[in-house]
């Protein structure tokens, strides 16, 4: 280990950010080093004071619980949070003062992506989603009927091709509408006085709209490629008569491009198992090749190397002659672990492991100085670290703080560092007003997300009683007034036009067809970002956004009833559950399968985010969060004896055999069933059910980072 004064740093590290990082970054390593050392010794006895102050409020409220569920008053109950500091008093009303945002935040209403940054190839395609083939996404999907000749081939099926063009050319109709007939009968186009003709049959036309003409590629006459606009979302529609599409197509169109993934969130935290120096390297180590512009990887299709690099920005004419840009690639935030996790990287003066996520703090904006001077992320200098796990305003306050420090230590002006307050805390949401508050300097976003909120949600309430079924949790009130709550709270601090305010992840990367029926409604609710599992359902996703004007909706919902916080506090329970055996039995398997499909490839091999079956064989593209819900639900049952010991684990062998068969075309995959005894996955699994209510706040990464730990020991 490297001392500097009574703190020991992993050599692997240290290194790493002596030679790899800070050369370019006009800092010298030894101030570097010193700074950062001594903000966190500074720093870490807060952060364990505001974890104690978590478990504190928790203890409360269980024994508030024991000694009243069975006679609950609830305005009782909500005068006893607000005593206790659970709930805390809302202030007067305040616009957030942000400054230096990039448009992709404030201006611009898209997809956005989230993507584990410990895969190189991952990250780099995430970067480059920003645009993407409508007839690739159309082609390769579910959106198309695949009965009838028009199924998906390995050759290209041209009867689904005909389907492909047909439905794209309704998107055109629909979203660039001619003065006069439609885009099925184009021929051609040219730009002639500044102006965009299309020539139809027999006529000359142009767009309903001529300000959505936004630039072109090539001759006046005869341009090769169309660039339009809606809603700030770019399409291009591709011309060439001599490729294998255009020369079927009467005006030789050959593809449309449109503008998808305007920002991503490259991950480090729940999508991803870094568990010690070496994992955080790699991680680090990505992160800092895309602020630098320089990350590669290498793959192997149809038995040629491609080598994946960052993608270019896009140049244009626009309707004068005037060459203009367009970014390559989406605006890149990073998402950096929240308080609670530490990590033996670096040891501190106390010996203690330092906060992990002070560490990504420091290390993330370090690598993002890079980006300062390229400018090919932020145009403003800005950088954008989403804040997950956060319980109320003191502890972003507390994030606010860390960021300050962060800034002193590498000399950038405040507030460079923005923050994204990811609302899946209870306590954050009933406080989100004044957690905003805590942050109104840096704050450019804000979310929903059903799998964690729940999972704290069943956690807090743990000891009132049986939780209903997860798939009623959906319809439940509290769900209902969370999600528009996170909207009417960010429309009245000012976020509209400033900064984003997310909705949650459609996890079925194969079922584009009803994401394209149902995700709609995240825009509608008035969410400018939605998280979407791929580049391909982040194409079709942008198709809402030129549908619904975001902002405009926005607009709209400030007048609506502000939704009731007594509906949030509301807690899910079955007041009398009579479930049938099967039914319980059936919930407990769902619950099992998911948590044994996904912990069997973190703890085995170190993966954060995959595409995991199902109880169905479903694909459901997971992270940490389905972990949280999962095992807090099956350990509430067991807690309230819907459900005993012997039972769930005679479940949980069982769906470990199922998982063992889902993944046994996996190369790597050891199976748990051989070895229920020694499987140190099994066990991980078993212990995030059996021990979930002693979990704080029911998160999962205490038990992970333990388990993956002990199988890298044995696997060296």
């Amino acid at each position: 280990m490297i001392n500097i004064g009574k703190t020991k740093i992993d050599p692997q590290l240290y290194e790493f950010v002596n030679n790899s990082i800070i050369p370019g970054t006009e800092l010298d390593p030894k101030e570097f080093w010193e700074g950062f050392i001594k903000v966190t010794n500074e720093l870490a006895p807060i952060n364990k004071k505001l974890l104690k102050k978590r478990e504190e409020l928790q203890k409360n409220i269980d024994e508030w619980f024991k000694k009243n569920k069975d006679n609950f008053n609830f305005d009782q109950y909500k005068n006893f949070l607000k005593e206790i500091g659970y709930i805390v008093e809302e202030k007067s009303s305040f616009k957030i003062s942000t400054t230096n945002v990039d448009d992709e935040i404030a201006n611009i209403a898209g997809p956005q992506l989230v993507v584990p940054i410990d895969n190189a190839r991952y990250a780099l395609n995430a970067a480059n989603a920003r645009w993407g083939s409508l007839y690739d996404a159309f082609y390769g999907t579910d959106i198309l009927d695949s009965s009838d000749g028009c199924e998906i081939t390995k050759e290209y099926n041209s009867k689904r091709g005909q389907k492909v063009i047909k439905k794209v050319r309704e998107q055109l109709n629909q979203f660039f509408p001619l003065t006069d007939g439609n885009w099925e009968n184009l021929k051609s186009i040219n730009v002639k006085d500044n102006k965009l003709e299309l020539h139809l049959d027999s006529k000359i036309v142009g767009l309903k709209n001529e300000n959505q003409f936004a630039g072109y590629v090539g001759d006046k006459a005869k341009p090769t490629i169309l660039l339009l606009k809606n809603h700030n979302l770019h399409m291009e529609v591709r011309f060439d008569p001599n490729s294998m599409i255009g020369k079927s197509d009467a005006a030789g169109i050959s593809d449309v491009i449109v503008e998808s993934a305007i920002s991503t969130i490259m991950d480090l935290e729940d999508s991803v198992a870094a568990v010690d120096a070496k994992d955080k390297i790699k991680c680090y180590g990505n992160w800092l090749g895309i602020m630098q512009g320089s990350l590669e990887a290498s793959m192997e299709k149809n038995g040629k190397k491609i080598v994946r690099k960052l993608n270019q920005d896009r140049e244009y004419l626009d309707k004068n002659g005037k060459k203009i840009k367009l970014h390559g690639r989406a605006l890149l935030l990073v998402r950096n672990v929240g308080h609670l996790m530490t990590n033996p990287a670096i040891i501190l003066d106390d010996g203690s492991e330092i906060p992990e996520g002070i560490m990504d703090a420091f290390i993330t904006v370090l690598c993002a100085k890079h980006d300062f001077k390229n400018k090919k992320n932020s145009r403003k200098g800005s950088v954008y670290i989403v804040k997950p796990k956060m319980h109320g305003p003191e502890e972003v306050a507390f994030a606010d703080k860390i960021f300050s420090e962060v800034e002193k230590v590498l000399h950038l002006n405040p507030n460079t560092i923005k923050i994204g307050i990811m609302d899946e805390e209870r306590r954050t949401t009933i406080n989100l007003k004044e957690c905003i508050r805590a942050a109104q300097k840096r704050l450019v976003f804000i979310n929903t997300g059903f799998l964690d909120r729940t999972g704290d949600e069943m956690h807090t309430s743990f000891e009132y009683g049986p939780m209903i079924f997860k798939g009623d949790m959906k319809k439940s009130k509290w769900l209902t007034s969370y999600e528009n709550w996170n909207v009417d709270i960010g429309l009245e601090c000012g976020l509209s036009g400033k900064a984003q305010i997310g909705k949650g992840m459609w996890a079925m990367p194969d079922k584009m067809k009803d994401m394209l029926d149902q995700k709609i409604g995240h825009p509608n609710a008035g969410a400018n970002c939605a998280w979407v599992p791929s580049p391909t359902a982040a194409t079709l996703h942008s198709l809402h956004y030129h549908q619904v004007d975001v902002f405009k909706k926005q607009n709209t919902l400030t007048s609506r009833a502000k939704a009731n916080i007594d509906d949030i506090l509301s807690i899910p329970v079955a007041s009398k559950p009579n479930w049938s055996q099967e039914q319980i039995t059936k919930e407990i398997e769902n619950n099992a399968q998911g948590i044994l499909g996904y912990v069997v490839r973190w703890v085995d091999q170190g993966v954060g985010c995959s595409k995991v079956p199902d109880i169905n064989n479903v694909g459901l593209m997971e992270d940490r969060a389905t972990l949280r819900i999962s095992s807090q639900h099956i350990a509430n049952w067991l807690y309230h004896k819907v459900a005993n010991k012997e039972q769930v684990m005679q479940v949980m062998q069982k769906m470990a055999k199922i998982v063992d068969e889902q993944n046994k075309n996996d190369k790597n995959y050891v199976p748990m069933a051989n070895d229920f005894k020694n499987s140190i996955a099994f066990k991980a699994a078993c212990d995030l059910v059996f021990e979930g209510k002693a979990q704080p706040s029911g998160y999962t990464e205490p038990i992970l980072h333990k388990k993956r730990l002990e199988k890298k020991s044995i696997s060296v």
